[in-house]
């Protein structure tokens, strides 16, 4: 039975999608463009926001759309902020389908170290930041019964990742609050799930897994002995958002290349 193509169109969709710059976010935002969404990219700066947004309108252009992308300036730890950015998704693209929780940052020290406000900084990026949208993004999704939450996790949800004990904590937390919302909010016609990726290299991780002893114990524990681009990570975020997502709720996909299954295997390094 053939797969009919409209199972992954985003056509007269729109999308949100924080840390949308740089990194996974924007090779998310661009994957939703490149299948019909409009996409507003939001970050803290409002001159990288504008510059992605021009990458992606190029995109649009390939297929004949008017403008399909727009940047906003976006503090993910700041109520007010938020809701300008959900507004804004709203008033300029005419409403709002499908936002995607990426903004987030990494501390990489012993946890001795680690301070209070370090550790609850983690959390109100990744965690609370990702209420937030989900909170004001799903007022709009109750009204219209229909919306899709996708929230990024990480192998720090599932395993300990050494040095990174507020990151790790704070990704527990995101399969926590991705399956609550997924159970309570169902009935307004809102799907949650998370991505949780394998190590791909960006500007958040590149000083600590590129030509480092951490990155070659990661690549010794990954089956396919690499690390994983970013493209990879946004085609999960296409199939969720899509029609073929449509009864996928509560759940957390793994794009990492065999890392959470290896135990003792062959040496891949």
């Amino acid at each position: 039975m053939a797969i009919k193509t409209t199972m992954f169109d985003l056509t007269g969709k729109v999308a949100l999608v924080t840390g949308g710059a740089s990194g996974l976010g924007k090779a998310i935002a661009a994957a939703l463009v490149t299948h019909g969404a409009k996409v507003l990219i939001g970050s803290r700066t409002q001159a990288k926001v504008d510059a992605a947004a021009k990458e992606l309108d190029a995109i649009g252009d390939e297929t004949g759309e008017d403008a399909v992308a727009a940047g906003v300036a976006l503090d993910v730890t700041s109520d007010a902020s938020v809701d300008r950015a959900v507004r804004k998704a709203v008033d300029l693209f005419g409403g709002l389908h499908i936002v995607v929780n990426s903004a987030g940052y990494t501390v990489k020290k012993p946890t001795f170290d680690l301070t209070p406000d370090e550790f609850n900084g983690l959390y109100d990026t990744h965690v609370t930041g990702s209420l937030r949208i989900a909170q004001a993004a799903g007022h709009v999704f109750r009204e219209q019964h229909e919306g899709c939450i996708i929230n990024l996790a990480s192998l720090g949800s599932y395993v300990d990742l050494i040095e990174a004990a507020g990151y790790t904590s704070a990704k527990n937390a995101v399969l926590g609050l991705t399956r609550s919302l997924a159970s309570e909010w169902a009935k307004y016609g809102i799907r949650t799930n998370a991505i949780a990726p394998g190590v791909i290299v960006t500007d958040l991780n590149r000083a600590i897994v590129e030509g480092t002893d951490r990155g070659r114990r990661i690549l010794e524990h990954t089956p396919m002995a690499r690390f994983g681009q970013a493209d990879e990570i946004a085609g999960a975020a296409v199939y969720l958002a899509s029609p073929a997502g449509s009864f996928v709720n509560g759940e957390t996909i793994a794009v990492d290349g065999g890392f959470l299954a290896s135990g003792i295997g062959d040496s891949t390094a």
